[in-house]
């Protein structure tokens, strides 16, 4: 049985000033746009693609973990990964830069100083 879910898309127009939505269990500041799936963590099974905004100046607090694969290609802006609950240390990255991580593995917590954008691929294997 497939896990992909997505429909045929050719070249579609995306609007990067609206349509975007903060994901559940995510800080105010960090933002979704699902280009196409759907992902069921609950029953393990899906795909999805999304673009994600980080708000300039917003930081999340604790790592993530979860259990499907993510592809992360930093499109725009800048990335800091492990900052502190504070906002304070961790890496900086900028675009164009690219991760990929198995299910199980923590990573961040995340913080923009002048904003970003990634285009976000998760699925399951």
């Amino acid at each position: 049985m497939s896990t992909v879910n997505k429909p045929h898309l050719e070249f579609t127009g995306v609007d990067l000033a609206g349509g975007f939505t903060v994901p559940p269990g995510y800080p105010s500041g960090f933002k979704e746009k699902i280009l196409a799936g759907t992902l069921d963590e609950q029953q393990r099974r899906g795909s999805r693609t999304r673009l994600l905004r980080i708000e300039p100046g917003v930081y999340s607090t604790v790592p993530f973990v979860h259990e499907y694969w993510e592809e992360v290609y930093l499109l725009s802006g800048d990335l800091i990964v492990g900052n502190d609950a504070e906002g304070r240390g961790g890496e900086k990255f900028t675009g164009p830069t690219y991760a990929c991580r198995p299910p199980g593995v923590y990573h961040g917590p995340f913080k923009s100083e002048g904003g970003c954008l990634m285009l976000e691929i998760h699925y399951f294997a």
